[in-house]
Formats: C-alpha cells, sequence, structure tokens
C-alpha cells in the first residue's frame, strides 16, 4: 500500500492569471485589435501581444500604439483605454485554460491550501473570466491590477492577497519578472511556469523552481517547503 503524499507546507498560494492559468493572448489580440482599427491603426500580431503582456492593461495598449506608429497623448490613452477594457470585458469568447490547471487548482484545494490571484489585469475582467471558467469559488482572495494603488512587480500587491487569505506561510506561482520581483519584496518563494509570456529567458527569471507542467507544481511547493 502506498504512502500518502506528504503534505503541503504553505498555507497558501498565489496565482498570477495570463500566462500561467490562462493563454490569453490570443483574446487580448482580438480585442486589441478591435480598438486599435477603431483608431485607424494596423492590427498586431499574437506574437507582437506576447512580448506586452505582464503590466497591465494601460501598458498593454500604450505598447500597442506605439507599435503601430505615433505613441499617444495621455488623454489619447485614457480614451483608448477605456474602449479596450470596455471590449475585452463584453468579450464573449471563453478564455483558455492551460493543461492540467482545474484538477491541480483543486488538488491544492483538497489539501487545504487557500488559494488567491494576484494579477495586473483588471478585476472586473479577472471576475468575470474566473466565473466563466467555474474557477471562482477556489480563490478565497483576489487582487487585480486596479484594486490597489499598486500592482506588481510592487510586493504590497501580494502581500494583500496573503494577508486577505488569513496570513502565514506563503508561496508565489507565475510566469514573469514581475512575478518573482513582486514575490522577492513580499519575501515568499516562487515558482515560475515555463509555459506563459516571461519575456526573457526563464533561465533568468531568478524564480526558486521552474515547472514545464502545472500539474507537478504540488511536488514542487513540497520541494520548495523543505
Amino acid at each position: 500500500m502506498s504512502a500518502a503524499p506528504a503534505a503541503i507546507p504553505f498555507a497558501a498560494v498565489v496565482f498570477d492569471l495570463d500566462g500561467t492559468l490562462i493563454d490569453s493572448a490570443r483574446d487580448m489580440t482580438r480585442v486589441l485589435n478591435r480598438t486599435l482599427s477603431r483608431f485607424a491603426r494596423p492590427a498586431v500580431t499574437e506574437e507582437q501581444v506576447r512580448g506586452m503582456v505582464g503590466d497591465g492593461s494601460a501598458a498593454l495598449v500604450r505598447q500597442a500604439f506605439a507599435t503601430t506608429g505615433d505613441a499617444l497623448t495621455e488623454d489619447a490613452l485614457k480614451t483608448a483605454l477605456a474602449d479596450y477594457l470596455d471590449a475585452y470585458f463584453q468579450d464573449d469568447e471563453p478564455p483558455v485554460l492551460y493543461p492540467g490547471v482545474p484538477e491541480t487548482l483543486a488538488v491544492l484545494a483538497d489539501s487545504g491550501v487557500r488559494l488567491g490571484l494576484c494579477t495586473n489585469k483588471p478585476e472586473r475582467i479577472t471576475r468575470k473570466l474566473l466565473d466563466a471558467l467555474g474557477l471562482s469559488p477556489l480563490f478565497g482572495a483576489l487582487a487585480g491590477g486596479d484594486t490597489l494603488p499598486v500592482k506588481k512587480p510592487d510586493g504590497r500587491h501580494l502581500s494583500w492577497v496573503v494577508e486577505a487569505l488569513g496570513g502565514g506561510s506563503a508561496a508565489m506561482v507565475g510566469d514573469n519578472r514581475n512575478d518573482v520581483k513582486a514575490a522577492r519584496a513580499a519575501g515568499v518563494p516562487v515558482v515560475a511556469m515555463t509555459y506563459g509570456y516571461p519575456r526573457m529567458p526563464v533561465q533568468e527569471l531568478g524564480a526558486d523552481i521552474l515547472l514545464d507542467r502545472i500539474a507537478d507544481l504540488p511536488d514542487a511547493l513540497r520541494r520548495l517547503g523543505a
């Protein structure tokens, strides 16, 4: 009879969203190109968008417009950003989960780990996506890019989620430098997924553990805690 797996040595695990739980580059490209077309700008490719993801929607829109012509003034950026956010919120295309995500989240939750989400994506869009995926009940705390006055890579963004989950030992799971920097600033270990939008060689992110499959996360957390 095989022994039961060891307990996961963290009270809480906080996840990034884009590039970690969902492959959203296709969705963001589609919605972003709608906004660009309304401003008479050419379309961007999904590959270009993958290199822009991670700093929040305002940075994404700013980079997309800079890539397709003259940079926007601050007033014009506000108008374009509002158009993009409204279009994204109204978008009905289902988001795409990476393989193994629902099962892995369920394993962690069933093990008594409290789950949180810390993303630079706006909160209302994040909540809509989680609802569409049926994942909302698994997360005890959520901070979007506009929930607080700060966002990743500021460690207070992550720390707020950990405290909202009840505090205690925690780990971060993400896919890019902002996630790693936020974890370091908050004083928690970090696992980076290699399949997301790192914008640099994943080996240079500085994460404690790199994983190719999220299904391997429970065992990685046990190693990390040890």
